[in-house]
């Protein structure tokens, strides 16, 4: 007899950052929105995460409190597990309070769901799972072929830690038609692999401060055309090429806004030596992380929103512009492209002569750029959380059904 799927399910959610730690970018703001989406669905959800800087004296604002594993917090129905971390590389941090969670409160839950790759967390918690029964989902986020760095080490993760990690998830989720496409391509069973795209945070415009409130601070007048780069001061998305095809596509007005955390040390002072050298140090203004009404503040009185990457597996901000009314260019390797491309802006490629022959014609086709505005509302309803959350919630009702199938 086949085990039926529980209609409140019981998930757990595991990612190596998770919120208030917003400079470690999107996945933050996806895995928290889903794991409240879930919540109000009426599903108990348990986000297990590494502690990156609590402290006895620096709790973010939030409510928190110690537990077992190292610090416990509650929102909007969610349970959040802070592990101790007793070291830390870059990204990568050592949980070794995970074991005990596992043993303790695994068995608890119905399903989990893994985000990310190269770290220990998420193949720690997976032998747990395939130990107790438990069905297991990862979403690679756009990670599965490495394309920043440290390459050789990420080959030896797949062939030790990674291996029985990958190959055992009841389900893999990409974020966009061209991961698909490339997971199919790397040899994951097409029945194993679904498509959910990230959503658009619906806190975005919540709290905003009024429009041209970014202008006034920053001098920009109302008429002059504002450029927007938002995301990671990283080499791959392509910040150094937005500043020098701006210089060439507005010579003489407009401004440049290059708003995010640096993620590469010494990268922000590269990008503001290139606007020096491009002759629009004057016209370029490095903001830093923006986040909350800040960064509402920055969409709303945005005109184009860039994002020249070599390669995102999805493009989160350029979906928040999208949400907020503003066209975008984005090129052929954003998997956010089929959602843009002639409906709320430009798919170009990659190099600065196409970004310069994008900016010149959004900025000089006033149709043009109308259509791309309208088209703005069609493309961000394909992108509500809730309408994404429900989708994930019936993929793992069929992991479950296929799970419990086989029993």
């Amino acid at each position: 007899m086949t085990a039926e799927v529980p209609k409140r399910m019981r998930v757990l959610q595991t990612v190596q950052s998770y919120f208030p730690f917003q400079d470690r970018g999107g996945p933050v703001v996806k895995v928290r929105a889903i794991a409240r989406g879930f919540a109000q669905r009426g599903h108990q959800v348990t986000v297990l995460t590494a502690d990156l800087g609590f402290g006895p004296r620096n709790n973010f604002g939030m409510n928190i409190e110690p537990c077992p594993w190292g610090w416990r917090a509650q929102e909007d129905g969610v349970e959040a597990i802070y592990l101790s971390t007793l070291a830390h590389y870059r990204a990568l941090t050592l949980n070794p309070n995970v074991v005990g969670f596992c043993r303790a409160t695994l068995s608890e839950f119905d399903l989990v769901h893994l985000y990310g790759l190269y770290d220990v967390l998420g193949p720690a918690v997976s032998y747990f799972c395939r130990r107790k029964g438990i069905p297991y989902v990862i979403e690679p986020m756009g990670m599965y072929r490495p394309i920043d760095r440290s390459f050789r080490l990420k080959r030896l993760w797949h062939s030790s830690l990674g291996a029985r990690y990958w190959r055992n998830a009841s389900q893999i989720v990409a974020t966009s038609e061209m991961e698909y496409e490339e997971l199919l391509q790397d040899g994951v069973p097409a029945e194993k692999l679904v498509i959910r795209y990230n959503g658009i945070d619906n806190e975005a415009g919540s709290g905003s401060l009024p429009p041209g409130s970014f202008r006034a601070k920053w001098g920009i007048a109302a008429h002059e055309p504002l450029i927007i780069f938002l995301g990671r001061l990283i080499p791959r998305k392509g910040a150094d090429t937005l500043i020098e095809a701006f210089a060439q596509a507005c010579p003489e007005k407009g401004r440049l806004v290059i708003a995010g955390p640096e993620g590469e040390s010494g990268y922000r002072a590269e990008l503001e030596d290139r606007a020096r050298k491009s002759g629009i140090e004057s016209r370029t203004i490095f903001t830093g992380a923006l986040y909350g009404q800040d960064k509402s503040s920055l969409m709303a009185d945005a005109d184009i929103f860039v994002l020249p990457s070599r390669y995102e597996n999805f493009a989160n901000a350029a979906a928040e512009a999208i949400g907020c009314g503003v066209p975008v260019i984005v090129t052929e390797s954003c998997g956010i492209r089929s959602l843009v491309k002639g409906r709320a802006g430009l798919v170009i490629s990659s190099d600065k002569d196409s970004l310069v022959e994008a900016l010149r014609k959004l900025i000089s086709d006033p149709i043009l750029y109308a259509k791309f505005k309208n088209g703005c509302r069609e493309a961000a309803a394909q992108l509500s959380w809730v309408r994404l959350t429900e989708q994930m919630e019936g993929y793992y009702m069929e992991t479950l059904a296929h799970t419990n199938g086989r029993h």
